[in-house]
């Protein structure tokens, strides 16, 4: 439960119709095996503890009878148990019968919910709760409960564990009956459910979990009959769906067999951010009933699927559909800023590095858009003191299968003049050795720009404008960045995926370029290179692994963890690449230089938005210059001493 973590389950127990004691053993037993495994919160099916088939039988005394003292068993055998559980069974009250799911934990019935939204067939036994709350003797001890639909159970320990039930088909409902829980608070809804398994079910719940959840910002916990349940003229299969925020976490498809439980993590706190940040409805939100438990605050073993690539689609197709669709808005709003600027001409300064290629793709397709010759692109590199044979080759080669109006502008004599117009030793190799080549690179770019009645493209990537890895009024400025929302593991996929598909069109020449431009380190280049001629200056030796300073910004943007979150995700997500210290070393590197270099970010130029984040100082993030990063740090230093 740290780090707001909470271990879930769905569980389809082994029952037999109309036997309730020995359901609730099954029940007690997979409670049992939950708990084993650290869960907090299970789920079973509807009408579990008697049987969802049993028709007729449910208005049967004897059967009513024997669910309330299978209820009672099951509490009384999961009352050591350190979670809460949600069962199902009827429930008569006065002369109505109800199909309700139980919230048990610590031996105790915290509530009733009463489905709503009953079948004809239902109808026959079972009848709609009224709207009011009311109060029954469930187990006979003179304890009495609420049973309503408006209920909110509530983790006193961990208050934003809050969660709400729904019975079966309530989720089918045009104005679902939780959706006043929700909007009061309820983090996680919970669905007891027994569905037979016909031609499109399966596909309807996946859908149903997934909307609810992305619309509502929550997770949910589908709990389906399984075989036990299969009589007459039904077959249930014991679909199980665990799902967050529309992203299905874990799922066991019917009929599939094995395992009686699926475990995994709600992350609450992903949930919360989402909420407090966005628009979340709270028109439906009515007075709910608060039902208080406490179960221990602990570490949870993760298990869920935390995404070490979050910018980078997992799946090949995926991907490649992912890669044509950045290129095209990046081309697309490239177009439109040259055309609206009056643009004769696109002007680039070319590294034969990742960025500045993917810029030159980029630009290459933005003319082809406008109808313009490629040839309205001026790109040229401008090679100094850290230049080597391999980029500014691989440069060469890219312009020309590209066809554009390439130049060269040697700036090594400019830069010493500089160094002695400011009385700088060029042996000294330090930030003013380096800055003044790429301050110098920019007023080249832009003066040519001038000349030909065009703009500058900047190169400039999202990793590098969160670390600050980019000269102040030099290589971080332009007219219009179309990289300024792509990260550097993005940039890598994208270059990849365009000389892929050069190879197969038969550009062997321009895509052996793209994938010798891949291959070679990342680097400012503005440090000599080594006895071998070799790039010298490696900026992951400097600042740390792209790959882990892109998750840390991608987890930290868009949900807000702390450091504490990030690390613990990083190192269950890393773990087998970094050691614990190596994570945390350029967890703080990240941080440091997050905060102390927004300065460079709030007068970044525009740029297309890509992502759901940005660091765009016009309403993409926004940020003080100046504020402290002594909190984030500190929490750093707390984990150092755990390690």
């Amino acid at each position: 439960m740290k780090n707001s973590f909470i271990k879930v389950a769905a569980a389809t127990p082994s029952v037999r119709v109309a036997d309730p004691l020995y359901n609730a053993a099954a029940c007690a037993h997979l409670a049992d095996l939950s708990f084993a495994e650290g869960v907090k919160l299970v789920v079973f099916p509807e009408l579990c503890l008697t049987g969802a088939t049993c028709g007729d039988l449910h208005a049967h005394d004897t059967l009513i009878g024997g669910a309330k003292e299978a209820l009672r068993a099951f509490a009384a055998e999961t009352a050591g148990l350190d979670l809460v559980s949600v069962v199902g069974l009827p429930v008569a009250l006065g002369d109505k019968l109800y199909n309700c799911a139980a919230v048990v934990s610590g031996g105790v019935v915290l509530g009733l919910v009463p489905k709503t939204n009953l079948s004809s067939a239902e109808r026959r036994t079972f009848s709609t709760p009224p709207a009011e709350l009311l109060v029954t003797d469930i187990l006979g001890d003179g304890s009495f409960v609420q049973m309503g639909v408006s209920q909110l159970f509530v983790c006193s320990s961990l208050p934003t564990f809050r969660f709400c039930v729904e019975v079966g088909q309530d989720r089918a409902a045009a104005v679902p009956p939780t959706a006043p829980s929700v909007s009061a608070g309820a983090l996680v809804i919970c669905n007891p459910s027994a569905t037979p398994e016909i031609m499109g079910a399966e596909e309807s719940r996946r859908i149903t979990a997934r909307a609810r959840t992305a619309n509502a910002l929550c997770g949910y916990i589908l709990a389906e009959a399984g075989r036990g349940e299969s009589t007459t003229d039904h077959v249930f299969g014991g679909h199980r769906i665990i799902c967050e925020m529309g992203e299905i976490l874990d799922e066991h498809t019917p009929f599939d067999g094995g395992e009686q439980l699926t475990v995994t993590e709600l992350d609450l706190e992903r949930m919360l951010h989402d909420r407090r940040t966005g628009n979340f409805d709270t028109s439906s939100c009515g007075h709910c009933m608060e039902n208080y438990f406490d179960i221990g605050v602990e570490d949870t073993d993760l298990t869920r699927p935390i995404d070490p690539r979050p910018f980078i689609s997992a799946d090949s197709v995926c991907l490649t559909a992912q890669c044509e669709r950045i290129l095209t808005i990046q081309a697309e709003g490239l177009a439109r800023r040259i055309t609206a600027a009056w643009a004769k001409k696109a002007v680039l300064g070319i590294s034969g590095g990742l960025d500045s290629t993917l810029a030159l793709l980029v630009m290459a397709r933005a003319m082809d858009l406008l109808g313009s010759p490629r040839t309205d692109i001026v790109a040229v590199t401008m090679p100094c003191f850290g230049t080597t044979e391999r980029t500014k080759s691989n440069a060469t080669t890219l312009c020309e299968e590209l066809g554009v109006d390439f130049r060269t502008v040697n700036i090594f004599d400019s830069v010493n003049q500089h160094f002695k117009d400011i009385g700088h030793d060029p042996n000294l190799r330090d930030v003013t050795y380096e800055n003044a080549q790429a301050r110098e690179r920019t007023q080249i770019l832009m003066d040519i720009a001038n000349e030909e009645g065009g703009m500058v493209v900047g190169t400039g990537d999202l990793s590098e404008l969160a670390l600050g890895w980019a000269t102040y009024n030099g290589d971080h400025m332009s007219m219009y960045s179309v990289n300024g929302n792509i990260p550097k593991t993005l940039v890598r996929e994208l270059v990849a995926y365009v000389a892929a598909t050069e190879q197969k069109k038969g550009g062997d020449k321009l895509a052996e370029a793209l994938y010798d431009v891949l291959g070679t380190p990342v680097s400012p280049e503005l440090l000599p290179a080594d006895e071998s001629g070799s790039i010298a200056q490696r900026t992951e030796d400097l600042v740390g692994p792209y790959e882990l300073h892109d998750f840390f910004l991608y987890y930290l943007l868009r949900y807000g963890f702390t450091p504490a979150k990030l690390f613990r995700m990083a190192r269950n997500t890393w773990g087998e690449n970094y050691d614990d210290a190596t994570i945390l070393k350029w967890l703080e590197t990240f941080t440091r230089r997050f905060f102390n270099q927004q300065f460079k970010r709030s007068c970044l130029p525009d740029g297309p938005a890509v992502f759901g984040i940005s660091l765009s100082p016009r309403g993409g993030w926004v940020m003080p210059s100046d504020a402290v990063s002594s909190l984030w740090l500190a929490e750093i230093n707390e984990l150092k001493e755990t390690i």
